[in-house]
């Protein structure tokens, strides 16, 4: 049992990781250890303080240089589904599950909408992670989507299982190199089915009959991720204390709102991290009574 787990490696998320790292904490930190692709492909940044017009790359290197200082380790698993079970919350990250006490949500947004469809197919022919659901596609034709090259090892783990693969990523310079591996460079706009998913529409008009579609994407909706939160227009809604509507569960960086700005998620990170950690401190107080 953790005492908090951090979802998010962006500047959120290692402003959290930091202050709980500062206070002893026990907890696991899920992402990428690129930190934030956001901030990598920044141009320039003119408003951080301490680092006046700082590049993208360098910030991600200033970002890093504190991460290894402060021994900072990532758990690179897709976050697919959270719950809370009682007074805990339980992280299902590549089939593995994890429990703490308490949560830190840094999530970013979603800039892609959702397809046509995905609401009402979700569990019934899409999935969000390979690793969970690839071995019900065995011997099957699926879709799989994409926006970043950090999926390609679960394209090349579902291309093992399925006897077909069309493969639609949105970014250039693929790897991916299989006989049973179709590149197609249409944009996804729905997902058509009864009872589970049989056509993936594409925007140009060209339909695919497959058996499955995975979308593996950077940032997951809130309300898919952990239907319980609240949400407004998209974005979690917390207080000043970066508290959610969940007790013991915490947001900070763009996913609770605009502005969506480096300085905004990085105090955000802070907020959320100190108030998690005070109440940690109470509920201890609470069971010792």
């Amino acid at each position: 049992m953790f005492d908090c787990i951090i979802i998010g490696t962006g500047p959120a998320g290692l402003s959290a990781a930091l202050n709980l790292k500062k206070y002893n904490k026990d907890f696991v930190w899920f992402g990428t250890k690129r930190l934030s692709d956001k901030v990598i492909k920044a141009e320039m940044i003119t408003n951080y303080p301490g680092l006046p017009n700082v590049s993208g790359p360098d910030l991600f290197k200033a970002f890093d240089a504190s991460r290894e200082a402060a021994g900072l380790e990532i758990t690179e698993k897709t976050v697919t589904n959270v719950m809370k079970n009682g007074n805990t919350f339980m992280v299902l990250a590549d089939n593995d599950i994890y429990e703490a006490k308490s949560l830190i949500l840094c999530i970013g947004v979603m800039n892609a909408k959702l397809l046509e469809g995905e609401d009402r197919l979700l569990g019934r022919g899409l999935s969000y992670c390979a690793t969970c659901d690839g071995q019900f596609y065995r011997d099957k034709k699926i879709a799989v989507i994409t926006n970043d090259a950090k999926y390609e090892h679960e394209v090349e783990y579902l291309a093992d299982l399925a006897a077909e693969v069309i493969y639609l990523p949105t970014f250039k310079d693929s790897v991916i190199s299989r006989e049973n591996v179709t590149f197609n460079s249409g944009v996804p706009a729905a997902l058509e089915g009864e009872s589970k998913v049989e056509k993936l529409v594409l925007k140009n008009g060209e339909v695919l009959e497959v058996d499955g579609v995975f979308a593996l994407r950077n940032a997951i909706v809130p309300t898919k991720l952990f239907p319980q939160l609240e949400v407004d227009g998209g974005h979690v809604v917390v207080d000043r204390g970066c508290r959610t509507n969940l007790e013991g569960c915490f947001a900070a960086g763009d996913c609770t709102g605009l502005p969506y700005q480096y300085t905004k998620a990085v105090g955000e990170g802070n907020v959320a991290a100190l108030n998690c950690i005070t109440w940690l401190a109470e509920q201890k107080l609470k069971e010792n009574v």
